[in-house]
């Protein structure tokens, strides 16, 4: 077994969650260790966010500890060993060591154990396969310590095994390289990918979607789906056409804009050129209403948002609002030339930023005083009367109002006289 730097001054396991459970499940015969992503990253110093724990006690032992302990516990996974325990409001997954016995894919038959060893020997990647324990020594049984340290991202033993166990591992090996490696991926881990990419048609889409949608917020996502790519990969989960160049443009000007990267953005760069493309993608990777709607959106008449003028800019602004405003603009940014005036691009984009675009002024009842019947005929000079206002930049004084009110519905009962 490798050794690292002990994890002594992590306040996660001297305060807090898990601290009080590792010391509730410790002690009488039992072993306690958090597991996986929080250690790979504390060793990282990347910050940590779930915190998983495993243990020799079996389910029926960690819930007793828990009830005795007024801990609530809920069977999330029980028959598979994981219990989940609240604390402080916050859930903790606690899983009983286990060894594959028969596998077959995601049903994998497997038994509880007590060694530490096979436990970390059946999971995905070594980086992951660390664990430690309540003093902050940290147990690597699978090479992880040196792969953090070359930030290689490396299957655990054969990684045609490990992908024909699961074939969702083809994607979580580019987007934990994208997250946490450097360079080239690894050779051995991608030549089975390549050879298992059958296995992706195997797959569920909410799950495509869940690796796919976490890859591309990553640090390393345009390198990963290049990879992907070139690998033959995209066509299977995207169905369509990919483009990398505005993948990378949109990622630059999120950079440029100071914006958090939205993963349904760089979809839409990666992958949508016209409305057809978002709504497969959609069903494809089964995206959330809101996702669905918002990358539909953006593919919807990008083009228009290109060489504008700002008071052009200002009415696409108050026509789309601001979120759709923004995000169809960047998605037009990111297809534009790569010789095109990026200064022009951001102006545009933080247009929001520098102008509020101000309510319509007129109501229904201005027309219907003006003698425009409730009916379809008010909703059609209503909006007339706004695609005026728009055209006369906005004005908010009363008697331009009044005067784009008088001169619409005059128009208006002049052609329907006709």
């Amino acid at each position: 077994m490798n050794t690292a730097p002990a994890l002594r001054s992590a306040s996660w396991l001297t305060t807090g969650g898990a601290a009080r459970l590792l010391a509730l499940l410790n002690g009488n015969g039992e072993e306690a260790r958090v597991v996986g992503g929080a250690v790979r990253n504390a060793l990282m110093d990347l910050p940590v966010g779930e915190i998983d724990i495993a243990t020799t006690a079996l389910p029926e032992e960690v819930v007793r500890r828990a009830a005795a302990a007024r801990i609530k516990s809920i069977p999330t996974g029980i028959e598979h060993g994981t219990v989940t325990l609240v604390v402080e409001g916050k859930p903790f997954e606690i899983t009983t060591l286990r060894e594959d016995v028969e596998t077959f894919g995601r049903k994998a038959k497997v038994a509880f154990g007590r060694d530490w060893a096979r436990d970390a020997e059946r999971r995905d990647f070594t980086i992951n396969g660390l664990s430690v324990d309540a003093d902050g020594t940290v147990h690597d049984h699978v090479g992880g310590i040196a792969d953090i340290a070359a930030k290689r991202v490396r299957f655990i033993g054969d990684p045609d095994r490990r992908i024909a166990e699961d074939f969702l591992r083809i994607l979580r090996f580019f987007r934990i390289h994208a997250a946490y490696g450097a360079g080239d991926p690894d050779r051995a881990g991608y030549l089975a990918c390549i050879r298992g990419r059958a296995g992706l048609a195997t797959l569920s889409a909410e799950r495509m979607r869940m690796e796919m949608l976490k890859l591309l917020i990553a640090v390393g996502a345009v390198e990963a789906v290049v990879a992907m790519a070139d690998a033959g990969l995209m066509l299977a989960i995207l169905g369509g056409v990919t483009y990398r160049g505005p993948l990378a443009a949109m990622i630059a000007a999120e950079h440029a804009l100071g914006l958090d990267a939205d993963p349904m953005r760089r979809l839409a760069a990666l992958a949508v050129s016209v409305p057809e493309d978002a709504r497969r993608i959609a069903q494809r990777l089964r995206l959330s209403n809101a996702e669905a709607k918002q990358l539909d959106a953006m593919g919807h008449r990008w083009w228009r948002l290109g060489g504008m003028d700002e008071d052009i800019a200002r009415r696409r602004l108050y026509r789309l609002g601001m979120p759709l405003y923004r995000d169809r603009l960047m998605l037009a940014w990111a297809r534009a030339r790569r010789d095109s005036d990026m200064a022009s691009w951001q102006q545009l984009a933080t247009l929001p930023q520098r102008w509020q675009p101000p309510a319509f002024p007129l109501k229904a009842a201005d027309f219907i005083a003006r003698g425009i019947a409730e009916g379809p005929a008010l909703g059609h000079v209503i909006t007339l009367a706004e695609d005026a206002w728009l055209a006369a930049d906005f004005p908010l004084e009363p008697a331009r109002v009044a005067d784009i009110a008088d001169q619409t519905v005059a128009r208006f009962t002049r052609d329907h006289r006709l």
